[in-house]
């Protein structure tokens, strides 16, 4: 047994460890198959073009995350009334082309939350033109689509943010 376990050790130091590039890779590479389940389960609405290949997870991240900062920012300077909240939850649901501007708005659920969903409208409306696709998401897709869940809220917080993974509305 005990010459078992030191040919086990020899080769765990015979092994070269991966380097901080590797371990890098490979951490990028699970952050791509975490964002193919995401568009499998149609969470992501990528407009894809055929015959391209996927675009880059973390363009693809980075780019959303932008979106989200510009739509906090652009909410600041629009009125909402927060006595007009409803109780039920609901989603709204926009297109971005390529260029950055709006394709289109869609009202998903409406719950009771109509006054929310005007707010988030032209919250979208204020933040038009986003920034245009990166590269690599431009030869990729044709368009991007946003879902905005609007969730009863009675803290009186509120912002964009982005959904933990495997969550939906």
């Amino acid at each position: 047994m005990k010459r078992f376990l030191d040919e086990l050790e020899e080769q765990a130091k015979a092994a070269p460890k991966p380097s901080l590039a590797q371990r890098s890779l490979a951490q990028a590479a699970e952050l791509g198959r975490q964002q193919a389940r995401r568009d499998e389960q149609g969470l992501l609405m990528l407009e894809r073009r055929p015959d391209t290949p996927p675009p880059d997870p973390f363009s693809l991240d980075l780019y959303l995350d932008g979106i989200v900062r510009r739509l906090n920012r652009s909410a600041a300077f629009v009125r909402n009334d927060p006595r007009s909240r409803g109780v039920k939850p609901a989603a709204v649901q926009f297109r971005i082309n390529p260029n950055g501007s709006l394709k289109s708005f869609a009202v998903l659920n409406a719950g009771d939350q109509q006054e929310e969903i005007a707010f988030i409208r032209s919250v979208v409306e204020r933040s038009i033109p986003f920034a245009a696709f990166p590269p690599d998401i431009d030869r990729a897709a044709r368009s991007l689509g946003v879902t905005i869940c609007i969730q009863p809220s009675h803290a009186g917080g509120f912002g964009f943010s982005r959904l933990p993974d495997g969550r939906a509305c």
